[in-house]
């Protein structure tokens, strides 16, 4: 089986760690100049490692091999959150760079073919994994000249153009090219490390839907408007609020998450009633039709406030996601090489988080591969996984890579 070289790996993870380093995480927004400069040296090193790179014109970076043998994607993301850690998504893709070089240097698996991709905008800066969406198929030339950065509202098409992508052609999957997709990732959780494990082999990716509910009052004097007649906007926000959180248990799974991340109250003066209000409800698990049974629940929780409450309240659809399996073959081929390399320490784990595989999955067999994060913490800046499991991780996955393209 192929041999990683784990200070080349490191080495590459720390270098790509410099374009937009921020404290000891990275800030590289899709598009941002720093993500564009990143995608070129990913370019040049994965020259250097025998591939043949392109960024795409919605600037995913794609190395394809030049061999005719078996053949394999593996792929992450190298943007970040605002602000956030040094290896999420990255780690995936350097990965894959580090399978391909170790898969050439050996005789054995020299003829194995694997292609490396760095997925533009996972983070969703402006879209849902646009990236990877681009690439099967379901992310049109449309969707592009709709889309906004979310917090800015630049067009997508004014910073493709800035970042030199302006009619640059979109790479596109060819049918029956590969065997299957392969993603690698950091756990964004403690699950990994209070159970004193050091591989986690993906079962499923949780599917997510999210929710804007708008809540309409009268905006009025804070000193002069008498309690009962008074259509607050922010009482009814948090009373749903409480009600979600009430009620949302009744209907979840044993993994189950729903989170209210986002409320706003307008205008926000300490002297007025706000008369309008906004929160964001998002949830997530690997069965579908758990996530059915929280839609459901919501919609009867927003019908009763309709009717009951002095406030309008508006319930709109933001984004939903199918939960996906991971293909069984494939995970087998993760569990027999970490059970050489980490015996007793690999479990199998949903996927929390989204990722690009749940994506690519629609098109072909897929699997994803966690390592611990220290802490459990994720999207922020103090993000870090100990070396040692970095270069662990990445030798089963070299090892699962070989096993599944020599059919073993």
């Amino acid at each position: 089986m192929p041999t990683i070289n784990g200070e080349r790996l490191l080495g590459d993870l720390r270098r790509i760690a410099d374009f937009g380093r921020y404290q000891t995480g990275v800030h590289r927004p899709h598009l941002s100049p720093q993500d564009v400069e990143s995608r070129h040296w990913l370019v040049a090193r994965m020259k250097e490692a025998g591939l043949e790179p392109v960024i795409d014109g919605i600037g995913t970076v794609i190395g394809k091999s030049p061999k005719t043998g078996p053949r394999i994607l593996i792929g992450s993301h190298s943007d970040t959150q605002p602000r956030g850690g040094w290896l999420d998504g990255v780690m995936g893709v350097i990965y894959g760079l580090e399978v391909a070089r170790a898969l050439a240097e050996d005789p054995e698996t020299a003829h194995l073919a694997v292609d490396v991709a760095s997925w533009a905008d996972e983070e969703g800066h402006w879209g849902q994994m646009t990236g990877s969406r681009s690439f099967i198929g379901i992310f049109s030339e449309a969707d592009i000249d709709k889309a906004k950065h979310r917090d800015e509202g630049t067009p997508m098409r004014e910073a493709l153009k800035a970042a030199g992508l302006e009619g640059v052609p979109r790479e596109h999957l060819e049918e029956g090219r590969y065997r299957g997709y392969l993603e690698a990732h950091i756990e964004q959780g403690g699950l990994l490390e209070v159970d004193e494990k050091r591989i986690g082999i993906v079962t499923a990716i949780v599917g997510i839907m999210q929710f804007r509910l708008t809540f309409s009052g009268i905006q009025n004097h804070a000193g002069t408007t008498p309690m009962p007649i008074r259509k607050d906007a922010g009482v009814a926000m948090m009373r749903l609020y409480n009600d979600v959180m009430d009620k949302f248990p009744a209907v979840s799974g044993p993994r189950s998450v729903w989170t209210v991340g986002k409320m706003v109250l307008e205008p926000g003066a300490p002297a007025i009633v706000p008369g309008r209000a906004e929160m964001v409800l998002q949830f997530r698990d690997a069965d579908y039709k758990v996530l059915q049974a929280f839609e459901a629940k919501l919609m009867e929780i927003v019908a009763d406030h309709q009717k009951n409450s002095p406030c309008k309240v508006e319930c709109v659809n933001l984004s939903r996601t199918q939960p996906l399996v991971m293909d069984e073959r494939f995970l087998e081929a993760i569990e027999e090489s970490a059970a050489v390399h980490a015996s007793e320490k690999h479990m199998r784990m949903p996927s929390g988080a989204g990722h690009d595989a749940q994506v690519i999955g629609l098109k072909m067999p897929a699997a994803m591969m966690f390592v611990p994060s220290i802490g459990g913490i994720s999207h922020h800046f103090t993000e870090n996984t100990h070396d040692a499991d970095i270069v662990l991780g990445c030798q089963v996955f070299a090892d699962a890579t070989a096993k599944i393209l020599k059919g073993n």
